[in-house]
């Protein structure tokens, strides 16, 4: 499939616009040898914490400078792209200009758009255990996300599924029970309602609407409900429907039904998490890692925070959406930058005890450990024992605030194909009905399924 014409037209804007400036991300052309005059391999790499996420930063500067102690014929020349490494708009343009870096991070909803891009290495002879020691023990079904026809294109870091995550300073002061959070979308209304009484300011839900981040929760709460963004054959949209529509009147039943999301809309990631970190939102679904940056990016608490299974209509949700991240090679590198580039992946994000999981070092610095999530590593491997060995010995985080999320699994399901394109596409949907009090829910729903199957049809 090809990149949706709309996104290649607003990438090459983008990329325009940018100038030269991300130009030099890449260490070589296709004729260079990728080594420095030293004789050093040089290799960039993208998704440097930037200068607000200051321990983040110093310890990735320090986990550089020890990898090329260990390394000596390496030298890595880090690259920040903000604090989300993959602005779906910024990430399309620098793929569409060809400036990524040599190794560039990508949600695991990329892989299509990046072999479209004719740019990705094929890293099946490389990805492997003397390379990266741990990958024999990496869950296969993460591996099998960035895998088509065969061949490994990314070596997944990070993955996650989603739930609903609730303050319980904000429960307690509403009179609800936080070891009761709500199993169903009527009683996320019915809290919401007593959350948003409270006054201040304070939405007792909040939901995303720009961005992409609309598309991304409403396939979250289609999910819930038992439904499916595309057809089995992954050729039409297949949200119109009963569910689709149940997705959206809950949510305009609380905007503007109860007024318990508040007049801000429009959302996107940072602007819920701010809101979060404040103390003017009572709950929202998204992965344990979204308490991580509400305290480490936007000075929240996490003794506020807990989470629970996601809600479903009419009891614990039938799916939950699961996603996440890993890291792409360019094409052109040489097989000294790629060797170079896997170990510096399996230093930095699976290595028990290092980088990533480095929670002795995460512990001291208030960073969380005791999340459940990220599970990068198969059960029964000594791998992922070890992970949970060294994050229960390091636990900074009480247990019991995601004892419910852990001990009530919904099965996950993954993201649909081209899912940041139709993510643009359903946040019309999402943002229809959280500002516009006579939004139909029947017409938006349609748009939405002719532009996605529009899309569909133009990348077949």
């Amino acid at each position: 499939m090809s990149v949706p014409q709309y996104r290649k037209a607003a990438a090459i804007a983008l990329v325009a616009g940018l100038g030269f400036s991300i130009a030099a991300c890449s260490t070589k052309g296709s004729d260079d040898s990728g080594k420095d005059a030293s004789g050093k391999t040089v290799i960039t790499v993208d998704c440097q914490p930037d200068g607000s996420q200051k321990d983040l930063l110093a310890n990735w500067n320090a986990d550089v400078k020890a990898f090329e102690q260990q390394n000596p014929d390496v030298t890595i020349k880090s690259v920040s792209v903000g604090q989300q490494c993959d602005n779906p708009p910024d990430f399309t343009a620098r793929l569409t200009g060809g400036t990524m870096t040599d190794v560039f991070y990508g949600y695991m909803t990329d892989l299509q758009q990046v072999l479209d891009s004719g740019q990705a290495l094929d890293l099946t002879s490389y990805a492997n255990k003397d390379n990266i020691p741990t990958w024999d023990s990496v869950d296969p079904a993460l591996k099998a996300v960035f895998t088509d026809s065969g061949k490994i294109y990314a070596i997944p870091t990070k993955n996650y599924s989603m739930g609903l995550v609730y303050n319980k300073t904000l429960f307690t002061k509403a009179g609800l029970d936080i070891n009761n959070p709500p199993k169903t979308w009527a009683e996320v209304r019915a809290a919401a309602k007593k959350i948003s009484a409270l006054g201040g300011g304070v939405a007792g839900y909040s939901d995303y609407s720009a961005g992409n981040t609309g598309g991304w929760h409403f396939t979250a709460e289609l999910y819930s409900q038992g439904g499916e963004i595309l057809s089995s054959d992954g050729k039409k949209a297949d949200f119109n429907n009963p569910m689709g529509k149940q997705v959206l009147t809950n949510l305009k039943d609380m905007r503007y039904g109860d007024n318990s999301m508040g007049s801000r809309q429009l959302l996107q990631w940072a602007d819920l998490l701010t809101n979060a970190a404040a103390g003017k939102v009572g709950m929202f679904i998204g992965a344990p890692d979204a308490t991580t940056s509400i305290v480490q990016q936007f000075q929240g608490k996490y003794q506020d925070w807990a989470m629970a299974p996601l809600p479903g209509q009419d009891g614990i949700a039938k799916g939950t959406l699961g996603g996440g991240e890993g890291y792409f090679f360019r094409k052109d590198l040489t097989p000294e930058q790629v060797k170079a580039g896997l170990k510096w992946i399996a230093f930095e994000k699976l290595t028990p005890g290092k980088g990533q999981f480095d929670y002795a070092r995460a512990k001291p610095q208030n960073q969380p450990v005791g999340l459940p999530q990220p599970l990068l590593f198969a059960a029964g491997t000594e791998a992922q024992k070890q992970e949970v060995d060294l994050r229960k010995a390091n636990q900074n985080v009480p247990s019991e605030n995601f004892g419910l999320f852990e001990a009530t699994p919904v099965p996950i399901k993954g993201e649909p194909a081209n899912a940041q394109a139709i993510y643009a596409v359903l946040d019309s949907a999402m943002s229809g009905v959280l500002t516009n009090p006579n939004a139909n829910v029947d017409e938006l729903l349609k748009t939405a399924e002719t532009k996605t199957n529009q899309l569909l049809a133009a990348g077949s």
